[in-house]
């Protein structure tokens, strides 16, 4: 055995002790306590709260400057698929995620400017969109189209040298 392999098995032996040695001396070991009824009920509220403006940013045509809001081509998030990102898409021209394309359609079918994708906008806009589509198989990269015709061309929705790749 080489220098470098007995060097390796005398560490990880060590450790293991170290490990042991720690949780005897610690006594049980627990995760988290649960929370209580009042948490679990707090954090529902905040999250419906973040849900109910995300709802009303969505059909909030002030995001753009053309008078488009997300709810004219997703009303009540139809047809957002939250469930199926990441993934490819064209239009971004990478894998991205959910709130890259809720950027991008604020951005170019909107015509506004894109949100923080860290914001509470942006999350708030995330919570609705994903509590519409509650109980909904998570399937990343599921191409999950609905019959939708697209739209090359037009108001708000600019060639390929403007962004619609």
């Amino acid at each position: 055995m080489n220098i470098y392999r007995k060097f390796q098995t005398l560490k990880f032996s060590v450790l293991t002790v170290f490990v042991a040695s720690t949780l005897l001396v610690m006594g049980n070991v627990y995760a988290k306590k649960p929370f209580s009824a009042a948490e679990k009920e707090d954090q529902m509220n905040m999250l419906m709260a973040a849900v109910k403006k995300g709802d009303d940013l969505w059909h909030n045509p002030g995001l753009g400057t053309n008078g488009l809001a997300c709810g004219n081509c997703h009303p009540d998030g139809s047809a957002s698929n939250p469930h199926t990102w990441p993934k490819y898409q064209t239009n971004l021209g990478k894998v991205g995620t959910l709130r890259e394309m809720i950027n991008w359609c604020i951005a170019v079918p909107m015509l506004g400017k894109p949100l923080a994708l860290d914001s509470e906008d942006m999350i708030s806009m995330e919570a609705y969109v994903m509590y519409t589509h509650r109980g909904v198989a998570i399937a990343p990269a599921k191409d999950e189209q609905h019959g939708a015709v697209p739209v090359v061309s037009g108001p708000g929705y600019p060639n390929a040298d403007a962004g619609n790749r």
